[in-house]
């Protein structure tokens, strides 16, 4: 059964054909996709280098046609937005570090239980963004 509400959240940066899957198989789980963005910020503490900057890739983001609604990340509180936008259904990423008990006993806490499903992965081999990443730069 479709969910009304589904939120997938990402960096989103140097977009790729693994990204455009997970966002297509979220959105047939359910009538709305949410698609929160991760801040460079949040990024850059995790010393991780972008090459579009978190408005770039919100602007990316909106223009995709399966996307409804595309905003950006908390500063303070990761889950602000989940509170916010109370989805339905909350797709992971297959390489999303956190893991789904600890999420669920963090939304409990909260007084949400939306669905959480962990996506799986595209041509992970190949469309993977630390992989891409170095090869352009090997280039």
């Amino acid at each position: 059964m479709k969910k009304n509400k589904v939120m997938c959240f990402g960096t989103f940066d140097l977009l790729h054909l693994g990204h455009l899957n997970y966002l297509k198989e979220a959105k047939k789980l359910g009538h709305y996709l949410i698609v929160v963005i991760a801040r460079d910020k949040t990024k850059e503490k995790e010393s991780k280098k972008l090459i579009f900057s978190e408005g770039e890739r919100l602007e990316i983001i909106q223009s995709l046609k399966m996307v409804d609604e595309a905003v950006l990340g908390s500063l303070e509180n990761h889950f602000k937005i989940i509170l916010e936008k109370k989805p339905d259904l909350i797709c992971l990423g297959y390489d999303h570090k956190i893991k789904e008990e600890e999420l669920k006993e963090r939304l409990n806490e909260l007084n949400l239980d939306p669905e959480i499903r962990r996506m799986k992965p595209y041509h992970a081999e190949k469309y993977k963004s630390t992989l891409i990443r170095k090869n352009i730069f090997e280039l």
